[in-house]
């Protein structure tokens, strides 16, 4: 490429967004790390310029907040910062019935789950189409395969996420563009504990974040596509393909309904 790109990482101060960051400044990928804590995205981008010499813009902002999206992308285009790679991670999730869940933070989560993913591929696209070799990253998750009780909203955007993102790699294939949609299982970040899910056990643990972001980056290298991380995650999706939808739902129930306290 003629100019030095960047890549967009949202969600980026930490966990799997962190990960990422982490492993692209590695490869001398320039970053634009976006999140809302400012402290944290500074002494990352200070800690990555020292160690690999690339460039590392913050952007410090709320992508919940309606018009977020709209407002990045515009400021991407006035500083001049070309797109290569677009890494839409941030996301959260909460559990409980969706009744008692207090509705303003659950619109919260479809405007930063769904809303911002959608603004910000459709208003970087076409910069990114004028550029050879250029890739977006949409992180969904394994609740998206199936419907999930007691974190309904959650289960339905990363089902949202995951259709939208294995869509449009179709529709970009022409274009040159690679589309990976990683649908992560359990991982080692702060998500159970913000969303109060409590604390999980998996067989063979949760999964560490960089093993995540490692997967999606092999798949992105060999053209894009669907990646779920480790077998058993693989093995639970195909399974739910020959159970009813009802049973699955069932289940999914039993494993997140809430402590009788919190119900």
């Amino acid at each position: 490429m003629s100019e030095r790109g960047y890549a967009l990482v949202t969600g980026a101060s930490s966990g799997i967004g962190e990960c990422f960051a982490k492993a692209l400044a590695a490869r001398h990928q320039n970053l634009v790390v976006v999140a809302r804590s400012r402290e944290k995205l500074e002494k990352l981008a200070a800690e990555l310029g020292r160690a690999h010499g690339v460039r590392v813009e913050v952007v410090v902002t709320d992508l919940s907040e309606s018009g977020a999206a709209a407002r990045l992308a515009e400021l991407i285009e006035r500083q001049g910062w070309p797109i290569d790679l677009l890494i839409n991670n941030a996301a959260f999730g909460a559990r409980g019935e969706f009744w008692r869940l207090p509705l303003d933070r659950q619109m919260e989560m479809l405007r930063l789950n769904v809303e911002a993913v959608v603004e910000l591929t459709y208003h970087l696209l076409p910069g990114m189409m004028a550029r050879p070799g250029t890739g977006i990253i949409n992180v969904s998750s394994t609740a998206g395969f199936q419907p999930i009780p007691y974190t309904a909203l959650y289960a339905a955007t990363k089902a949202f996420i995951t259709s939208f993102s294995m869509a449009l790699r179709e529709e970009l294939r022409p274009h040159g563009i690679k589309v990976v949609t990683l649908c992560p299982g359990g991982t080692r970040t702060n998500f159970f504990v913000a969303g109060d899910y409590g604390s999980r056990s998996l067989p063979g643990g949760l999964q560490a974040p960089e093993e995540v972001a490692a997967a999606a980056l092999k798949v992105l290298d060999r053209g894009g596509g669907l990646v779920i991380p480790r077998a058993l995650n693989k093995l639970s999706v195909f399974v739910q393909r020959f159970l009813p939808r009802s049973v699955v739902a069932r289940i999914a129930g039993n494993v997140f309904r809430p402590p009788p306290s919190k119900a």
